[in-house]
């Protein structure tokens, strides 16, 4: 009987208990199966050696071999669910449920304050009579300035910073992103006949920089009414009425004369800064009012070119920027605040 190597099993059984009673974690039972079960491990070399012991050694070190790797790997497997089982309890303590406790709110979903706004300002208008209608944002040429006496090489386009499509068809008037809802006049009053009383919203394109004031796409709503005998009052009654409906009964309304290549004449209409009190601040630039839109009496020739009688029919038109009545109202100074997408702003509304 081989005694030396009897004695070193045993060496190797006690050695591997106490290793393994003081494994804590997966990757120290790792360390211990490769250290004590492994292909380089001291009990693998003795099992792969009995080839070389005499015959009347190697049946008693071979039996005690094989017995102790089986008991290795049953301690191993054991030790294993003891510290699985130790885990899943300490998740358990850890992440116990208090039933007791108020359940998570839930997020509430809000729309855009450039929405809110919109849906107020044509609910104004609707209230009133006007009758929404929309348009493409892809438009020609012909009634984005044309129509409404804009010609070609105009000074007047200089007012708007146009983004062209690169686009004809048949040689005809080319397509742009249009810079304003006025086209929707023009389609409108082409398949119409008077009495008209519309308000057109939609996104409109500018090629200009972003600045505190100014960005590449805004709102707008544009309003026309014509009929028999509508006149500059009629448009300063509507108008007022909508300042009221929107920033509260007490706004008091300034009309000055303004240039519009459409209208005739043009207007454009403020209200008292409801921040100062029309006593002049930062936010109004110490004039004591706001600009809100601009305005005027629908021009003849507009008239004339849908084949309206201009000399029965008069109308006025008016448009108005929807991010700048809600700068306004809620006080904002940077409208590049809409677009950024920062939650910490848009859930303020």
């Amino acid at each position: 009987m081989n005694l030396p190597l009897l004695r070193e099993l045993d060496d190797i059984q006690a050695r591997a208990s106490a290793d393994l009673a003081a494994a804590k974690d997966d990757a120290a039972l790792e360390s211990w199966r490769v250290a004590y079960l492994g292909r380089r491990s001291r009990l693998n070399l003795i099992l792969r050696g009995l080839a070389s012991l005499p015959l009347d050694e190697r049946r008693p070190v071979g039996a005690a071999a094989n017995s102790l790797r089986q008991g290795l790997e049953e301690a191993l497997a054991q030790r294993q669910a003891a510290l699985h089982e130790e885990a899943v309890t300490a998740t358990i303590e850890t992440g116990r449920l208090d039933v007791t406790l108020p359940g998570r709110p839930i997020p509430v979903g809000r729309l855009h304050p450039v929405t809110q706004t919109l849906r107020d300002v044509l609910g104004a208008f609707e209230a009133m009579g006007f009758q929404v209608v929309e348009g493409p944002e892809v438009e020609w040429d012909y009634y984005n300035f044309e129509a409404v006496r804009i010609p070609k090489d105009h000074p007047a386009r200089d007012m708007w910073d146009t983004l062209w499509v690169d686009y004809r068809r048949n040689g005809d008037y080319p397509m742009l992103l249009r810079t304003h809802t006025s086209p929707m006049q023009i389609r409108v009053m082409e398949q119409t006949q008077p009495p008209v009383r519309i308000i057109s919203p939609g996104k409109c394109y500018r090629h200009e920089a972003t600045d505190p004031t100014h960005e590449w796409m805004l709102t707008q709503v544009e309003g026309l009414a014509v009929d028999e005998g509508i006149s500059m009052a009629d448009l300063k009654g509507t108008l007022f009425e909508f300042a009221k409906r929107i920033f509260g009964p007490e706004r008091r309304v300034r009309f000055r004369c303004d240039y519009f290549p459409f209208v005739e004449p043009g207007a454009e209409m403020a209200i008292d800064c409801f921040l100062c009190g029309g006593q002049g601040c930062r936010s109004c630039a110490n004039s004591g009012w706001l600009e809100i839109l601009g305005c005027g009496m629908v021009h003849p020739e507009v008239l004339a070119k849908v084949g309206y009688d201009s000399e029965r029919y008069t109308g006025f038109a008016f448009g108005l920027g929807v991010e700048r009545i809600a700068m306004l109202r809620h006080a904002i100074d940077d409208i590049r605040l809409f677009y950024s997408n920062d939650l910490r702003f848009l859930e303020q509304f």
